[in-house]
């Protein structure tokens, strides 16, 4: 077959390639023209006397650098997770440990987790091509909550709707925005750096209607209530709500109002540091999590670069005030009530633990492996050193790395979960290669649509 052929044989790729550039460009030509409308550095720092960004080169930026060989072993034992927990007749992988349900956010991390996992060369292509049509197959068959976008929870092996305790319900139980969000980061990659898998991408994203969950530049889930009756509200707070918003512009969404940073700020000092929170209600749970995933996936921006760096030095000085080595965020714990947030700030408090349903959990105050690994990959300062010599044995070699080491009787948290294995990959391969979501492999847009073109006609 002639290149030209194979050209023709792949167009749809190729137009599918096309169409993200074309929204990249209205996306950057529609900055351009909202610049009037956003406040300047000094509007905002006239509200927010704290805003002013420190500088780029006061903050740690390492340049990627190999693994050391402790620490290929380390990315080896985070993916023992995705190979005991995949599920063979679906090809997507339980949320947690031996539990055959996954949230769409879970979802996600499985697929970053294999890109990693393939980037580091702990699979081989065939294995991750295989692995990756299978899962991207199963998400194009999914049910949708009322026909429009994935529901909050799977059951891993019938695919059927269920609520949080793997119950199925036949309607659904609604959608999070953010778990949304958080899947459309892979498929970028995906996109972009694997052309052969286009189509697949294609056709999840074809039965997905968008109507519901943008409103004003807003972005809204869905859920059930006491009635029956669907309503929409709006998800995300700090952090979390800026970095969802951040790939749902790679498909071209008006997501401007949820990308500010400044519309609902405030400052909170803690640890002697300035920490971003939001004033809206309910509250937002500062914690690593959002600002670790925006550093190794996107690279940051300007304003989330100094928010990150905040949220970590107050960690820090935690640290330092306290001898306690601190590195939080949300987890599954090994025991009652078996999710906790570890906030630097949320209710009204500094180093709050709660559970989901906001009571107090403090006695599960934990060190977050996840947290820990993202610190070291984004900084690898002697402090993130430190951390990860705290949890460099928190693994079982067979089944993945522990949730963490609770802080009242340094006892291990032995909770396993996807999100976790999937972020230490995340961050190893940020250490190796840099950002995820970039054109990296391959390296340019012309080889994407070449490699689209050749591998046409076996698709």
């Amino acid at each position: 077959m002639t290149f030209k052929e194979g050209l023709i044989a792949a167009r749809s790729q190729i137009i599918f390639l096309l169409g993200l550039v074309a929204a990249f460009a209205i996306i950057i030509a529609l900055e351009r023209n909202r610049k009037e409308d956003t406040p300047s550095r000094a509007d905002i720092n006239v509200r927010y006397e704290a805003l002013a960004l420190r500088p780029r080169e006061q903050i740690p930026q390492p340049l990627p650098e190999p693994l050391t060989a402790e620490e290929q072993i380390w990315a080896a034992i985070a993916w023992r997770y995705f190979v005991n927990n995949l599920q063979p007749s679906t090809g997507l992988v339980n949320s947690v440990d031996n539990y055959p349900a996954s949230t769409m956010w879970d979802t996600a991390s499985y697929l970053l987790a294999l890109i990693s996992a393939h980037r580091l060369e702990i699979i081989r292509r065939e294995e991750f091509d295989h692995r990756l049509t299978q899962a991207l197959t199963s998400l194009a068959r999914l049910p949708l909550f009322e026909d429009q976008l994935p529901n909050k929870s799977y059951n891993t092996t019938s695919l059927r709707m269920v609520d949080y305790t793997n119950k199925p319900v036949d309607r659904g139980i609604g959608w999070s925005a953010i778990d949304i969000g958080r899947l459309l980061v892979p498929f970028n990659i995906i996109v972009w750096n694997y052309p052969s898998h286009v189509d697949e991408v294609k056709a999840i994203l074809s039965r997905w209607r968008f109507d519901n969950l943008l409103r004003g530049g807003v972005i809204y889930g869905a859920a059930v209530d006491a009635q029956g009756v669907t309503i929409y509200v709006q998800e995300g707070r700090l952090g979390y709500e800026e970095y969802a918003a951040k790939s749902l512009t790679l498909l071209g969404l008006d997501v401007f109002t949820a990308l500010r940073y400044d519309d609902f700020l405030i400052f909170v000092e803690i640890d002697g540091v300035p920490i971003p929170t939001d004033s809206r209600a309910p509250e937002s749970y500062i914690v690593s999590e959002p600002y670790v995933l925006d550093g190794i996936e996107f690279g940051w921006d300007e304003v989330s670069r100094d928010f990150a760096y905040r949220v970590y030095e107050a960690q820090y000085n935690r640290f330092r005030r306290t001898g306690t080595p601190t590195a939080v965020s949300e987890d599954n714990i090994d025991r009652p009530p078996y999710f906790v947030y570890n906030t630097v700030f949320t209710g009204g408090k500094a180093w709050n633990c709660i559970s989901a349903q906001g009571e107090d959990a403090s006695a599960s105050r934990s060190l977050s492996t996840k947290a820990v690994f993202g610190w070291y990959a984004l900084y690898r300062t002697s402090y993130t050193r430190d951390l990860l010599d705290k949890v460099r044995t928190l693994f079982d070699a067979a089944r993945g790395w522990y949730s963490g080491l609770y802080e009242q009787d340094g006892r291990p948290n032995k909770a396993i979960t996807g999100n976790t294995n999937a972020i230490i990959l995340e961050a190893l391969a940020y250490k190796r290669f840099g950002k995820l979501v970039g054109f990296q492999a391959p390296a340019s847009r012309e080889r994407a649509v070449a490699t689209a073109a050749s591998t046409g006609v076996s698709q």
